[in-house]
């Protein structure tokens, strides 16, 4: 499962121009699901995106998580993160999950984030999104499990 975080201090998703999901400051993190994902890989995901320090201490080192900050998380599920681009002009999606089971995953780590944190949002799987956000730093990270 891959996670691609991005400290904001605000996003939004809208769908269809109605808002779906929105945060003021703490993470965006567009999810991938790949083929052999499993519900263990999706929780590993999740724990590292709360506990992963990317947050200003007082002597402005990254040394919080979002955990500590109590920040916003909003989930969005992106699966042209699972691409393979390596050859031609054209990325190939064979390694990214079939709609079914990669909307199964991506809804397993919504409701485990939203049992351990407290301010979760998501975007809508399988929908046209429309992503707004304020990246601070700028800072973003590649995590996958």
């Amino acid at each position: 499962m891959i996670g691609l975080l991005q400290r904001v201090s605000e996003a939004r998703v809208r769908v269809a121009g109605e808002v779906v999901g929105e945060i003021g400051p703490g993470l965006l993190v567009l999810v991938g699901v790949q083929r052999d994902d499993t519900e263990a890989r999706a929780e590993r995901l999740l724990e590292r995106l709360l506990g992963y320090r990317v947050f200003a201490d007082d002597t402005g080192r990254m040394n919080r998580s979002l955990r500590e900050v109590g920040g916003g998380l909003l989930l969005v599920p992106q699966f042209t993160l699972a691409a393979d681009t390596r050859k031609g002009a054209r990325p190939s999606f064979s390694s990214a999950a079939p709609p079914d089971p990669g909307w199964r995953l991506f809804d397993h780590l919504v409701a485990r984030a939203q049992a351990a944190h407290p301010q979760v949002a998501i975007g809508k799987f399988g929908a046209d999104m429309q992503v707004a956000l304020v990246n601070e730093g700028p800072v973003t990270f590649w995590l996958e499990t």
